[in-house]
Formats: structure tokens, sequence, C-alpha cells
């Protein structure tokens, strides 16, 4: 059940650590070596920095020479849009550094190069080297899929500040998100009325014929608005945008930084083109080899372990005022007993809408991405259980991309439309009942929603591309793996998967023994230390490297 799944347990954007803790600190305020491109290889100014007022100089293979050689006219970023997310313009970094934006032009269908195409929407930060020492360009991809890069990297560029001696800092809506030609299904109004009218879980019969009548409302309402782009926005076309924003960009090879998804992403660009990666992150790594059975259960198994983890943290600050009680025991019952009552009653908020069961849990599981966070939760928990929702909304809205005006990102439909032009694994509603019992077995709070999950594109109308994404890369340079052990969304074995699957010598895996989802974010030195080494100077860690 498209609707249900995307809003029951959301694998969209990561809230990023420092920007989710400003982000909810704000809110409850208001409401009380690799391979490198040599710098004697590319043309420059007396900067420094590469010379971009010309086209790219060759052609590119298979690709009219209007895509080839265009000419990216970066100018200064306006607010971001509705589909992005909404906001301020990002203004200029510390040190005075202005945000750029710009478009790269790219075909609508990669096996039709030289037909339609669409715009991707960019944006950057010049690098801040003046001595030659600039790299390239480093192209960030946040998660989802569905993130906007354009929203999100001004957001968290903080904790990203010194890789700008070496690298510009790139990131990008790609297809199907955001300005990139964003898929767009319901909007604000009735995306809140399907919150509120189907906020939990189906009990009956009546129930799940009317989120089946719900899900064809919501496919009909995504092929109205965007049904020319749905087919193509797979992530191997995806992959092939980065190759032509590397092109255009002028690096002989890509330099990428992908969290979350985007190290699917980065998987699948690696396969391929292997011999055009040069310095790749992939941080918070996605398992490319589950189905879709294996990977909501481990993701069951994640969320539930990061829970425990909360749950014992708190229970250990302050045994008697924990509102999860005495640790994980005691608080899965409370927890369970919370999100029963809600299926018969949700809790008032100051916002006119309630706190539902499925706004819950996503509010829930939004605070458990980041220790950071987890103070919030516990204020959270609190006044949830003293009958009111209005913290879990706000985790919720932020997971969502609602604003306070009451529209949406488009980053959950966009995160639907990803999905299913991906995957052929969907599976169809009698999987529900066949699997329950491993789910609640997996997690006794979260496994109900999850296995509702596995319904997530049946009646989708794009037939998916591939069971898995296939990401083996013999030929390439190293890429760098950085798994956290207590990682709720992305749990720690996908990452040693990724790595067999990579090849030999390919992935190099570094372990943050830690919480949260994500580690690089400059709160671990070891970590930090390894990254920028690796990204700056081609240092390549050792395989194995355990931080924290």
């Amino acid at each position: 059940m498209i609707v249900n799944q995307g809003k029951s347990m959301p694998r969209n954007p990561r809230p990023h650590r420092r920007a989710a803790a400003a982000a909810l600190a704000a809110a409850l305020l208001a409401a009380g070596c690799s391979g490198s491109t040599s710098a004697d290889d590319r043309e420059r100014d007396g900067s420094g920095a590469t010379d971009r007022s010309t086209p790219a100089a060759q052609a590119y293979p298979g690709v009219p020479d209007d895509l080839a050689q265009q000419r990216l006219e970066w100018e200064s970023c306006g607010a971001p849009t509705e589909l992005q997310g909404e906001g301020q313009p990002p203004g200029e970094l510390d040190d005075g550094t202005p945000w750029q934006c710009a478009e790269l032009t790219v075909p609508l269908d990669w096996s039709e190069p030289g037909g339609d195409t669409i715009d991707l929407a960019l944006i950057r930060a010049e690098s801040s080297s003046r001595d030659g020492n600039r790299v390239g360009s480093l192209v960030f991809n946040f998660g989802g899929p569905g993130a906007s890069g354009v929203f999100t990297m001004p957001l968290v560029s903080e904790d990203y500040a010194s890789l700008r001696t070496g690298f510009d800092l790139v990131s990008f809506d790609p297809r199907g998100v955001g300005e990139s030609a964003g898929v767009v299904c319901f909007d604000g109004e009735q995306q809140d009325a399907v919150d509120q009218e189907h906020g939990s879980l189906p009990q009956t019969p009546e129930d799940e014929a009317a989120l089946e009548k719900l899900d064809e409302q919501y496919i009909a309402a995504c092929e109205e608005n965007s049904g020319d782009v749905l087919p193509h926005v797979t992530t191997t076309n995806t992959a092939r945008d980065l190759d032509l924003l590397r092109h255009v960009l002028g690096d002989t090879k890509l330099h990428y930084f992908g969290i979350s998804y985007g190290t699917e992403l980065g998987g699948v660009y690696a396969n391929l083109f292997p011999e055009r990666v040069g310095r790749a992150v992939l941080d918070a790594v996605v398992d490319p080899t589950g189905n879709l059975l294996e990977q909501s259960l481990q993701q069951a198994e994640g969320f539930q372990l990061a829970l425990e983890n909360y749950m014992a943290d708190c229970a250990g600050q302050d045994p008697e005022g924990c509102p999860t009680g005495s640790g994980p025991e005691e608080g899965n019952e409370i927890l369970a007993g919370l999100l029963a009552g809600l299926a018969e009653e949700p809790l008032p908020t100051e916002d006119d809408r309630d706190l539902t069961q499925t706004l819950a849990v996503t509010g829930i599981a939004a605070a458990l991405y980041s220790e950071e966070t987890w103070p919030y939760l516990t204020t959270a928990l609190e006044l949830a259980l003293e009958g009111r929702g209005d913290v879990l909304l706000l985790f919720a809205d932020a997971y969502n991309g609602r604003g306070d005006d009451g529209t949406y990102s488009n980053q959950n439909a966009a995160h639907v439309a990803i999905r299913c032009a991906d995957s052929s694994a969907g599976l169809d509603r009698t999987a529900v009942d066949e699997h329950r019992d491993e789910f609640l077995a997996a997690s006794p709070v979260f496994g109900e929603f999850l296995v509702w999950s596995l319904t997530g594109c049946d009646g989708w109308p794009v037939e998916g591309e591939s069971d898995n994404p296939e990401v083996s890369a013999e030929g390439s340079s190293e890429i760098l793996l950085i798994a956290t052990t207590g990682d709720p969304a992305t749990p720690y074995a996908g990452a040693e998967r990724m790595q067999q699957e990579l090849g030999e010598g390919v992935g190099i895996l570094l372990t943050y023994d830690g919480e949260g989802h994500g580690a690089y974010n400059g709160t671990d030195p070891c970590i930090t230390e390894a990254v920028d080494e690796y990204l700056l100077a081609g240092m390549v860690p050792k395989d194995g490297l355990v931080c924290g």
C-alpha cells in the first residue's frame, strides 16, 4: 500500500545530526590513495581555481554536443522552492563565499540521449584553495531517495567545511526530486487529510479497502502530474546524470560523497563507470544484496536496536523520570501501549492536527537518526504520555518535509517514484500476513509498521528495473565505506555486504562504534581525520579501521 507505506515507516533523507538538533531546539522553544585529477592537468585561472567560464572542451560519447559542451551559468541562489523544502536564500558561508546555483541539462531517457531533456538543479560553494591545491569538485548526495541537495547542502555545510580547502562543494536535486523535474502527487491539503483520516494501521477489511482506494487515488495523481518522468527516475539514470555532471564540471574523475541512499547511487555509478571513480566516500552504507523482505527486516532490527540503546541511556541518566521506564523491556511495553492508544484516540496538538499512530511512529523513528536528538525524544514522549502530541508531530513534520504553512517538499513522492522505478521485487497484500510474526519478533515497536512496507510498490504503473542494484566495480579506485554500529536505518552489516559486492580491493571499510545514521559529522576526530586525509591528500586508511 503506497500511501500507508510512505507514512508508517518512511525511508527518507536522514535528519542531519547538527541540522536536526538545531531545528528541533528552535521548534521546542517556539512551541514552548585513490584516483584524482592533478592540478597540473587542469586549466586554471590566476587564483588556482578551475576556469569554468568556457564549455567542456571535448565531446561526451553518445551525447549531442549541445549537452556535452553546455556551459553552467552559475548565479546567486534564490530561496528554496516548495518542492525543495522552502526557506530563506542560502546567502554566504562564514568566509563570505557565496552559494551559487545553476542548471544542468540531461536526457530524459538515456536510451535516447538525443530526445527530450530535463534540467537538474545544482548548487555549489567554490573551494577556498588559493595555493593550487584544489583537487576538483566534490559532489554530494544526501540520501532518501528524495533529498534535495540544493536545499540540504547549505544547511549542513559546516560539517564539510574542511573539505573546501581542496574541493568545490557541489550538490544537486536528482531527477524526480525538488526542481529537477520533481515528481508531484498529492498537494499539502490532500496529504494532511491522508495523515489525519488514515492515521493508523488497518484493522479490518473495511480499513484495508479504504487504503487500497486511497492508493489508487495517489497513483492516479502521480500519473496525472508526473507521468512523463516516472519511468525515468531510476538510480541508474541518476548515475548517468552524475557522469555527465562530472564531464561538464571539467573533472576527469568523479569525486563523490554519498550518504544513506547516496551510497547506493555511488555503488551504481562505480559499476557503470569504474574507471572514472575518483575519491569517493560512502557513509551509512545501504545493503545492495538483500531483497525487499530482507532489507525491511534489517531496518526493523536497526530501528529497534537504536530505540533500545536510547531507552537504556535514558534510564541510566534518569532512572525515576525516564518516560520509557527502567529500560528496553519496560520501554517496549510503554511505547506499544502508547501507539495502540493512538489508533483509538489520536493526541491533540496546537497545530489543529492530531498526532495519529503513524505520525507518532514516524516522529519516534526520526528522533533515532542522531544521538543529539535523543533528549528531544525524551521531551516528546513525556508530553505524549501526558496527552499532548506536539513535539512528536514536529519530528514527523520535519521528517516528512512539511512546512509551517502546510506545504510539503516532494521528498516522499520522489521517494516512492524512485524506489518503485528501481525495484522489481515488490510484494502484494498477502506478504503482510505471511511475514508479520517475523517483523514483530524483530521489533515489537516498529515491526507492525514496517511489514506494511512490503506492499510499497503494489499497483505502481512503472515496472521496476531489477531486484537489486548492481554495484560490482572491478577496476575502480578505492572507495571509503563508513559504517556505524548503532545505525538505525542502514544497519552495519550492509556495509560489509557492499564491500564484498564492490569487489576485491575496492571497498575500504571504516567502522564508527557509536550511534546515529552517518558518522562523518565532525564529532569524532578519528573519523574526520581519516576521511579528510583520504579526500584531500589521497591517503587511503587501513581497511578495518575502528573509531569511536
